[in-house]
């Protein structure tokens, strides 16, 4: 990593505490005019850099189609199965296309790197730091549990998009591990090993874990990292990692304490992280919304989106039983150039054109409890835990009568799929399990185009030609295959070349 980059990480904590003091992200108002000695000299302050280094992740900008960490979210479900981009739309066409995210000399995957580390040198610097921060013994306790969990969030999601999956090749290099704060005199370390990089995660998470007993968040400050998000974290890493059992007890005691939405709160956008499903969100208020440019790609039905071009597949449609409370999200276009475009209405804006951003929820949980058991052969508890979801969202239970174990499997991932579109859990989780991307034209049993009747402002119906997807192979021409490198995010060109000791 080039030096001068490291040395960023440094500045930020530096620079978040001339805003105000307030213990929210959203008061931080980063300058340059703060000495680092003045940041470390009391627990409040070390408080508001953990505050603003969340603030940065969530918040920063490098271009308008990557508003934040949670472009991250939207390029996985981009390149996955069930979101048929808009390619006449800005945004997200080339990473739908294949053609962005494994090439080390665009702007987004430049972008997503310099995002996470600078993060995790953040991290790096309060957990140097702390121990010896006056102050509170809980605080300090707290704000180090934190950064623990926040630089092991940074280093999973490396672990998720930037190799395959540990299970598959557990030798494959990764990316560079810093566990300790760089300065300029920083030498740029070789590429670990997916074994190294996940005892690192699962350290963190299991350190900062214990070090968060008796933290409680506020009310209002779901974006703050407690046990309950720790347990999660180590519920999504075990499943990667394939510790069954661990991922199921983790992802229990994830969600004690939280329920699931009924119908009323599903259709409401998913843009309010007081939701009671959910564990961890990123919360927006007018005067501070970078965050929410997020809807104007996944919001296709409200009138000040400005892209709305993420549109569902026609056959992940199918996927949903008739009276399903997600399948009433479904409607085909009506507006002028629009018609024969399908629309979800799961994401939405608020009325002030903020958005909540939504980044672990119960249902997850319970998915994850559901697939250990079918790894495990423990179909029972599968069906258990599926129908749990199920009954709320008012789908058919499942019946495992007959069914195989890799049938089982298969229902939950679909299941997965209908849950969690447009979260951000696509791509990894075709990397993850060794799948394969899935797209189809949207046509019928005699390969024919598939008509549907549109009504119009005037009363009239108008006969238009469904659409679904327009990209059904890599840029190559081939066939879409599993672990593939198209869908590895590429190291940047900048990492190459000022860091002679990656590929060591």
């Amino acid at each position: 990593m080039k030096k001068n980059k490291l040395y960023i990480g440094i500045a930020l904590i530096s620079s978040v505490l001339a805003g105000s003091c307030s213990k929210d992200f959203l008061d931080q108002s980063p300058t340059n005019a703060v000495p680092e000695e003045v940041v470390f000299n009391s627990v409040a302050n070390a408080e508001t850099v953990i505050n603003g280094t969340w603030g940065y992740l969530m918040e920063t900008f490098n271009s308008f189609a990557n508003p934040g960490y949670s472009a991250i979210l939207r390029t996985s479900d981009a390149m996955g199965s069930d979101v048929a981009i808009l390619t006449s739309k800005y945004g997200y066409p080339a990473s739908y296309q294949f053609v962005d995210a494994s090439d080390r000399t665009t702007g987004r995957v430049s972008g997503f790197w310099n995002l996470l580390y600078k993060v995790i040198d953040n991290t790096n610097n309060i957990i140097a730091r702390i121990d010896n921060v006056p102050g509170d013994d809980n605080k300090r306790r707290y704000i180090k549990g934190q950064a623990l969990v926040l630089r092991s969030y940074c280093y999973l999601t490396l672990a998720s998009f930037y190799q395959l999956n540990v299970q598959t090749n557990p030798n494959a290099k990764t990316v560079p591990l810093y566990t300790e704060p760089t300065t300029l005199s920083t030498v740029g370390k070789p590429r670990v090993t997916n074994t190294r990089l996940y005892e690192q995660i699962f350290s963190d998470l299991d350190n900062g874990r214990k070090l968060l007993a008796g933290y409680v968040r506020g009310n209002t400050s779901r974006y703050k990292i407690d046990t309950s998000v720790a347990n999660g974290l180590l519920a999504r890493a075990s499943l990667n990692a394939g510790r069954w059992n661990d991922a199921a007890n983790y992802a229990a005691n994830a969600r004690k304490g939280y329920t699931l939405m009924p119908a009323a709160d599903y259709y409401g956008g998913f843009n309010n992280s007081q939701n009671v499903e959910w564990i961890w969100g990123h919360g927006q208020r007018p005067d501070q919304s970078n965050a929410s440019y997020n809807f104007h790609f996944l919001d296709v039905s409200s009138a000040g989106s400005y892209y709305y071009s993420f549109r569902p597949d026609p056959f992940f449609m199918e996927r949903f039983d008739k009276d399903d409370i997600r399948s009433k999200l479904f409607s085909w276009d009506t507006l002028p150039g629009r018609e024969g475009l399908l629309r979800y209405d799961k994401f939405r804006f608020k009325d002030d054109q903020t958005g909540d951003i939504v980044l672990m929820r119960a249902s997850e949980m319970i998915l994850i409890e559901a697939e250990a058991a079918a790894r495990n052969n423990d179909l029972t508890t599968v069906a258990s835990r599926l129908n749990e979801l199920r009954s709320v969202r008012n789908a058919k239970p499942l019946d495992i009568t007959g069914k195989s174990q890799q049938e089982v499997i298969s229902e939950v991932l679909i299941e997965r799929r209908k849950e969690l579109w447009g979260e951000g859990f696509s791509l990894s989780d075709i990397l993850r399990t060794g799948g394969t991307v899935v797209r189809k034209e949207y046509l019928d049993a005699n390969n024919k185009d598939i008509t549907i009747n549109v009504p119009r402002a005037d009363g009239t119906v108008k006969k238009v030609i469904a659409k679904g997807h327009t990209v059904l192979r890599f840029p190559n021409g081939t066939p879409f295959v599993a672990n593939s490198p198209y869908y590895i995010f590429a190291i940047p060109d900048a990492e190459y070349r000022n860091n002679p000791n990656l590929d060591n």
